[in-house]
C-alpha cells in the first residue's frame, strides 16, 4: 500500500531520507505526540526535585523526534536511521539518576540495542542484495521480478529476515531479547517508562508488521515463528509479572507479555493466508491498546513513587486507600489490559482471540495450509487465555496491595490516609483524560475501535471486510471469562498462598533464572572474550611457525653482515666519534671537571628500544593485515557460495 503523501530527502547519509503520509503513520504519530504531552505535563511535577532537569527535557524532545522518524518512515534505511538514534537518545532515560542500579540497567539497555542495531543492519545489507531497493512499498514487487532461483532466493531472504527481526525484535522486548524490560523500567522515571512501553516497544513491533506485511506476506513458515515467539513471550512476560513484588517492575514484565500478544496477532496473520482481516485489526487495535494503558498505568506508578519514593507492595501498600481519581485511573488501566468486557482491552483481545479460533476452524474444514493441527493450536488457544488469566491476576494483585489492603504499619497508614494533595491538577488532568479512552473505547467499540482500525488497517495490505464483529456475542464474552476466572483462581491459589507469608509479599523468584545474569553477561564478557582470545593467540603462533618454516626452508636466509655486539654501523660510528671528542675535551677544555657519558652506549640502547617498538609495530599490523585478509576472503566465498 502506497502511501498517499510522501516526503523525500535527497542527499542525507548516502540514500536519502523518505517519509510517507498514510492511515497508520499518521494514526501512531497521532497517538506517540499525545503521550509525549501526557508524559510532559506529568514530568513538570514528577521531575521537580530531580537533578539534571534540562538533560531529561533534552533527550525526551530528541526521542520523541527519532521516534516519530521511525514511525513516518518509507524506507528501511530511513527507519533504521532513526531507529538508531532512538535507541541512543532514550538511554538517557533510563541513566537519568546515575546511581549504579540505574547506570547497570542502561548498560544492558544500551547493550541490547547496539547488538539489534547491528544484526538489523546486517539483515538490511542482505536484503538489498535481494531486492535492490529499501522501499517498504517495493520489495514485493522487487522480489517477485528478481525470482530466478527461487529455493536461493528465499534462503537469503530468510536469513536477511532473521536478521531484522533480531533487531527489531530486542527493541519490542520480545523473548529471549527482553532481559532490558524489567530492569530499564524501575530505574526511568516513571513519564520515561510509559514512553519507553507505550511508544518504544511498537517501534520494534512496526518493524516485525513491515517484515511479515511486505517482505513475507502470507507466508505461512514466517507466520509460524511469529506466532511461536509471541506464545512464549505472552506467557513468560505474564508469568514473571506474576512473581513480581516491584509495581514498575511488574508493569514492565507485563509490557512483554502484551508484545506477546500482538506478536500472536500478527503470526496468526500468516497463517490465515489472505482472510487475516480479524488478525489484522486485533494487533493494530493491541498496538493502541497497550499504548495508552501503559501510558496510564505507569503515570499512576508515578503518583506513588513521587510521594514515597518506593516501589515495594510492601512498602507502598495501601497508599491509594481513600484516594478516589488514583484508583478510577489506575482501575481504568488494569481492568483494560485485563480485557474486562465494556474496556478497550476486552476488544483487542477478542480479536485476537477470534484470529486463533479462524485458523483452527479453518483447519478442521481443511480449508487452511497445515503449519500447525489443530490440537497445537488448541493448546495455544489455552496458553492465550491462561496468559490472560496470569494478567488478570497480577493485577488483581496490584491493586489490591495499592488500595484495598491497608500497610502493615499502623502509623504509616495513618499517613497515607491523611495525604490529600498527591499530585497536582496538571497531573490530574494529565493522568484522568489518558484514562477515559479506556471505557470510551469498550463502550462504544464501533464507534471508537472499529474506525481506529479503518484508519490504519490499510497498512497491513488487507482491505477491510465490512464485516461487524459482535463483540458482546456470548462465544466473545466466553473467552474473557474463562480467563478472568483463571485469573481469580492464580490470585487465590497462588498469590495469596504461594506468593504471601504471614501477610506479606514475598519474592519467590529463583535468582538463577536472570537471563541477564545467568547467561548474557557470562557469555558476552566471560566465554566469548576467553574463546576469542584462545583463536587469536592460535592463529598468532601458527603465523609465526609459519614465517620461521619458510625462513628455513623456501626463503633460506643469507648470512648478514656482522653487526657490533652493541647498537649498528651508526651509532658505532657516530658515537664513538662523539666519545673521542668528549675524551679530548676532558684532557683540556673540561680537565678541571671531566664528564664520563659514554655517548656510544647511550645511542646503542636507544636504538635497541627503537628497533623493539618497530618490531612489536610490525607485527602487530602484519596480524591485522593477515586477519582483515582473512575476513575479505570469508565475505568473498560467502558472495560467491
Amino acid at each position: 500500500m502506497n502511501p498517499q503523501y510522501e516526503l523525500v530527502i535527497d542527499n542525507i547519509c548516502g540514500m536519502g531520507l523518505s517519509f510517507g503520509f498514510d492511515g497508520f503513520r499518521i494514526l501512531y504519530a497521532v497517538i506517540a505526540t499525545f503521550m509525549w504531552i501526557m508524559a510532559v505535563a506529568f514530568s513538570a511535577e514528577y521531575m521537580a526535585h530531580y537533578q539534571n532537569k534540562a538533560r531529561y527535557y533534552i533527550f525526551t524532545i530528541l526521542t520523541y523526534l527519532a521516534t516519530i522518524g521511525v514511525f513516518l518512515s518509507a524506507d528501511l534505511f530511513t527507519l533504521f536511521i532513526f531507529f538508531e538514534i532512538m535507541s541512543f537518545t532514550s538511554y538517557v532515560w533510563v541513566a537519568q539518576d546515575e546511581k549504579k542500579e540505574s547506570l547497570r540497567a542502561g548498560d544492558t539497555y544500551l547493550a541490547i540495542a547496539v547488538m539489534g542495531g547491528l544484526v538489523l543492519l546486517m539483515g538490511l545489507f542482505l536484503l538489498y542484495s535481494v531486492t535492490g531497493t529499501l522501499k517498504i512499498e517495493e520489495i514485493v514487487p522487487a522480489i517477485i521480478t528478481k525470482s530466478t532461483y527461487p529455493e536461493q532466493l528465499q534462503k537469503r531472504l530468510y536469513t536477511a529476515g532473521g536478521c531484522m527481526l533480531f533487531g527489531f525484535g530486542a527493541k519490542a522486548g520480545a523473548f529471549p531479547l527482553h532481559i532490558w524490560l524489567p530492569k530499564a523500567h524501575p530505574a526511568a522515571p516513571a513519564p520515561a517508562s510509559a514512553l519507553l512501553s507505550g511508544v518504544l516497544t511498537k517501534a520494534g513491533i512496526y518493524g516485525g508488521l513491515i517484515l511479515s506485511c511486505y517482505i513475507f506476506p502470507g507466508d505461512g513458515k514466517w507466520g509460524t515463528l511469529i506466532l511461536a515467539l509471541g506464545t512464549i513471550t505472552m506467557f513468560w512476560g505474564a508469568f514473571l509479572a506474576l512473581f513480581s513484588v516491584n509495581l514498575k517492575r511488574t508493569l514492565a514484565c507485563s509490557s512483554v507479555s502484551q508484545i506477546g500478544f500482538i506478536l500472536v496477532g500478527i503470526g496468526t496473520m500468516g497463517l490465515l493466508g489472505k482472510e487475516f482481516d480479524i488478525a489484522a485489526r486485533g494487533s493494530l487495535l493491541h498496538m493502541v491498546n497497550h499504548s495508552m494503558i501503559k501510558l496510564v498505568l505507569f503515570m499512576a506508578a508515578g503518583v506513588v513513587f513521587m510521594n514515597l519514593h518506593e516501589l515495594d507492595l510492601n512498602e507502598i501498600r495501601g497508599f491509594g486507600r481513600k484516594k478516589p481519581l488514583l484508583c478510577f485511573i489506575f482501575l481504568m488501566g488494569a481492568l483494560s489490559i485485563m480485557g474486562v468486557p465494556f474496556f478497550s482491552g476486552y476488544i483487542s483481545k477478542t480479536l485476537l482471540h477470534e484470529g486463533i479460533v479462524e485458523y483452527i476452524h479453518l483447519l478442521k474444514e481443511g480449508e487452511a495450509a497445515v503449519f500447525f493441527t489443530a490440537a497445537a493450536m488448541k493448546a495455544i488457544e489455552w496458553i492465550f487465555l491462561i496468559s490472560g488469566g496470569l494478567t488478570a491476576a497480577y493485577m488483581t494483585k496490584l491493586f489490591i496491595a495499592l488500595f484495598v489492603e491497608k500497610n502493615r504499619e499502623e502509623s504509616k497508614q495513618v499517613l497515607f490516609d491523611n495525604r490529600k494533595k498527591y499530585m497536582n491538577p496538571v497531573s490530574a488532568s494529565a493522568l484522568t483524560l489518558s484514562a477515559l479512552f479506556m471505557p470510551l473505547g469498550g463502550l462504544l467499540p464501533h464507534m471508537v475501535m472499529d474506525k481506529i482500525a479503518d484508519i490504519g488497517v490499510s497498512f497491513f495490505t488487507v482491505k477491510t471486510s465490512g464485516h461487524i464483529i459482535e463483540y458482546f456475542s456470548f462465544e466473545n464474552i466466553k473467552g474473557a471469562v474463562i480467563s478472568l476466572t483463571i485469573g481469580a483462581l492464580v490470585y487465590l491459589l497462588v498469590v495469596r498462598r504461594l506468593l504471601m507469608v504471614n501477610g506479606k509479599y514475598v519474592d519467590r523468584w529463583p535468582k538463577w533464572l536472570d537471563l541477564e545474569n545467568a547467561f548474557y553477561r557470562p557469555v558476552l564478557l566471560t566465554v566469548i572474550p576467553f574463546v576469542s582470545g584462545v583463536v587469536c593467540r592460535v592463529l598468532d603462533s601458527a603465523t609465526d611457525g609459519m614465517v620461521v618454516l619458510l625462513r628455513k626452508t623456501v626463503y633460506q636466509d643469507s648470512e648478514l653482515k656482522r653487526e657490533p655486539e652493541e647498537g649498528n654501523e651508526f651509532t658505532h660510528k657516530i658515537g664513538g666519534m662523539i666519545d673521542r671528542l668528549i675524551r679530548y675535551l676532558n684532557q683540556t677544555v673540561w680537565s678541571y671537571q671531566p664528564h664520563k657519558d659514554n655517548v656510544e652506549h647511550k645511542m646503542a640502547i636507544r636504538y635497541q628500544q627503537i628497533s623493539e617498538s618497530n618490531a612489536i609495530i610490525s607485527r602487530s599490523m602484519s596480524f591485522g593485515l593477515l586477519l582483515a585478509c582473512a575476513g575479505l576472503a570469508l565475505v568473498l566465498l560467502y558472495l560467491l557460495f
